[in-house]
């Protein structure tokens, strides 16, 4: 498929697919004349690409994980990676559910000021 359609299905802007082809994060597609054809599993990975992101991951460390051995991609270490997210992400709440203590006490105290009217 033409990149005008892998911009279609993903979401994703010509210059984002082409961005993340240059650094390596999807394989050079092949050609036909002019023009790159892309298969179902380029797609697969941007859709990554673009859900890893939202999820706090950056295009370096995302560069780090996607690999491709014969063509393949290495779903396991895709899996790894994004339990590692998870990690992250539940410190993350654990932290905001400190703060929000934090926040609640803060408020208690000063409801029971005499001035707080």
């Amino acid at each position: 498929m033409y990149i005008g359609e892998v911009a279609s299905r993903t979401g994703l802007t010509v210059k984002a697919i082409r961005f993340y082809e240059a650094k390596g994060l999807i394989e050079v597609p092949a050609r036909s004349g002019r023009y790159r054809i892309y298969r179902e599993r380029d797609i697969e990975i941007l859709l990554l690409i673009k859900e890893a992101k939202l999820l706090g991951a950056t295009l370096s460390e995302l560069a780090d994980v996607i690999q491709y051995r014969d063509g393949n991609v290495d779903w396991s270490r895709i899996l790894r990676f994004l339990g590692e997210i998870r990690q992250r992400l539940l410190e993350r709440r654990l932290e905001i559910d400190v703060q929000l203590a934090r926040l609640e006490r803060c408020c208690a105290e000063i409801d029971r000021c005499p001035d707080s009217s």
